[in-house]
């Protein structure tokens, strides 16, 4: 149906609601690149208070995307929970951002998440501030746990990223022992394969899993190759602990990254069947960002930051340990500049764990993109208030792999240091145990510990 709002004597329609919601969206360049976009700031906050006034119900009735065209549609209005949304069925987009801003608490919060849609987080998310998104996300709590436990109150973990342009065995290593003398690594020690082979894969695994049984270290390692592969490896007797999977927020998206939910299914039954974790058995690992949809001309002409809160559905799904969304990533085209990468962070950390998801947030950028470290040190900053679960740990915040600049882990010390968090409880222990207690930046370890010097 057409939706309408008239500003100044000027009234402007949107004929459906993805066009709706598009031109709600905070100004980003990938919209524009889709034509999409709002023509005039004037348009845009038309946009947005007509999204304001639109009862939250609408969302469920208009699907952006037709239930008959799309799993991820399927999956979400399938598994809605019409009791769970009860309590704010009644409201509009508008009376539910009160809501989740006066009086939302954790509590309250988590009662709600069975009946959220991806699409009522988007829509709440287009007519906040970036303090209202930083507010609401800071009162949601989601924990996972695999051998150690994420997303406690008071806790920043760390992905320890060792990539190595040729897969290295002994770069991964050197880079590893980088991270864990300076406390990072307890949200998983992932390393993105420069080859995605079976050989790659199950090399580096085994590395990784005798240096971690070698040092009893409680946390979870990973190869981020793709699913068919890690499932290989798995066939072949490999120690997986966490199975990683990029993913989207339409059907078609996930084809371009050649998964289907049923073979998601399979890989996290082939996971649980291994029965590796000790703390818990959250066995999954998933990335998304804004844009991948429409890079694969896989949009159906709906807003990027919609069809990324889509991708959550998907995450949610499978239960996963860990949810990461790599904010600057795909480059330019989609966010131009820090502003916009900054904006984006945080709608997507919102939409995440409002939405039930251990959210953490890859804070980089391309290097032609309009960004540099002062702007990733003010997300990094704002996400450490708004609760984020976990950031990247990359030697020198430069990674040599991938090609792109992201954050170090002197910034998670920072991180740690300035709002006063530690690390996952048990990998706290390991640390203390170990004398590498690096959890403020004043305790920067200067040398190698004894115990870790074989590591080097």
């Amino acid at each position: 149906m057409p939706y309408h709002h008239t500003i100044a004597g000027t009234r402007y329609a949107f004929p459906d609601l993805k066009t709706l919601l598009a031109r709600a969206t905070p100004a980003r360049s990938g919209d524009q690149l889709a034509d999409i976009a709002a023509g005039s700031a004037s348009e845009r906050v038309a946009a947005q208070m007509a999204l304001a006034d639109l009862p939250l119900r609408t969302l469920l009735d208009e699907p952006v995307i037709p239930y008959e065209d799309d799993d991820v549609t399927r999956l979400i209005l399938d598994g809605h929970d019409t009791v769970a949304f009860a309590p704010i069925a009644s409201l509009t987009v508008g009376g539910f951002r009160d809501v989740l801003l006066a009086e939302g608490t954790p509590e309250t919060l988590a009662d709600l998440r069975p009946g959220l849609t991806p699409e009522m987080a988007a829509a709440v998310s287009k007519i906040m501030r970036l303090q209202d998104l930083v507010a609401v996300a800071a009162k949601c709590r989601v924990t996972t746990a695999f051998r150690n436990t994420i997303g406690l109150p008071g806790r920043l973990s760390v992905r320890l990223q060792p990539n190595h342009p040729v897969d290295d065995p002994r770069g991964v290593a050197a880079a590893t022992l980088d991270g864990l003398l300076m406390g990072a690594g307890d949200a998983v020690i992932g390393v993105n394969p420069a080859t995605d082979s079976v050989a790659t894969t199950t090399t580096l695994l085994h590395m990784l899993d005798t240096v971690r049984d070698r040092y009893g270290i409680p946390t979870q390692t990973c190869v981020l190759a793709h699913v068919t592969t890690t499932l290989r490896c798995i066939a072949a007797g490999a120690p997986v602990d966490l199975v990683f999977q990029s993913i989207g927020g339409t059907e078609a998206t996930n084809r371009a990254f050649g998964v289907t939910l049923p073979l998601l299914h399979e890989a996290r039954d082939a996971a649980l069947s291994l029965r590796r974790g000790t703390a818990g058995q959250n066995v999954m690992y998933f990335e998304t960002g804004q844009g991948s949809a429409l890079s694969a001309g896989a949009h159906h002409g709906v807003d990027q930051q919609t069809i990324e809160a889509r991708a959550y559905a998907v995450a949610r799904a499978f239960q996963p340990l860990l949810v990461n969304t790599v904010v600057g990533f795909i480059g330019p085209e989609y966010l131009y500049d820090g502003k916009q990468i900054i904006r984006a962070g945080l709608e997507d950390h919102f939409c995440g764990k409002l939405l039930g998801l251990p959210m953490g947030v890859d804070v980089c950028y391309t290097n032609h993109a309009e960004a540099d470290q002062d702007d990733m040190d003010a997300l990094l900053t704002l996400l450490g208030v708004a609760g984020v679960t976990y950031v990247m740990g990359v030697p020198g915040a430069d990674d040599v792999m991938l090609s792109y600049q992201s954050t170090s882990f002197h910034d998670a010390l920072y991180l740690r240091g300035v709002l006063g968090l530690r690390p996952a409880p048990e990998f706290e222990a390991w640390l203390d145990r170990m004398g590498l207690a690096a959890a403020t930046p004043e305790r920067i370890p200067m040398q190698l510990s004894p115990a870790l010097v074989g590591l080097a």
